[in-house]
């Protein structure tokens, strides 16, 4: 490879560790809920910063604790949903498709825009 190759490689690995950044870093939500919808209606919403675990319908357990929302139990048979991480963020979402469910983060601090193209 030429230098030219070597320094567009580091460009695109340098431009990706800040947009990487920028996602991993930003603050946690203190102010959303956790909405859960099970096939396309809502079944609930719930506060993150309110500790409390959801029976949804027959099928999936939520928890939420410490300002996340963990999805702890299902009865589907390949327990996806069960092994995501927890959620915290807005946009962020845990999905049960065998049982219809969506569990995703909403609300919170109304984003001001950084700019403007």
């Amino acid at each position: 490879m030429k230098k030219n190759d070597w320094i567009l490689i580091a460009v695109v690995l340098a431009v990706s560790a800040v947009f990487l950044g920028v996602y991993f870093f930003r603050p946690q939500q203190k102010d959303g809920a956790a909405v859960v919808t099970i096939d396309g209606e809502v079944f609930g919403s719930w506060p993150i910063s309110e500790d409390r675990t959801v029976e949804i319908g027959d099928g999936n357990r939520l928890v939420i604790k410490d300002g996340k929302a963990d999805m702890v139990w299902a009865d589907c048979p390949d327990k996806l949903c069960v092994n995501q991480k927890a959620i915290s963020r807005e946009g962020e979402s845990i999905i049960c498709l065998p049982n219809k469910v969506v569990v995703s983060i909403t609300g919170g601090e109304e984003r001001e825009l950084d700019a403007v193209t």
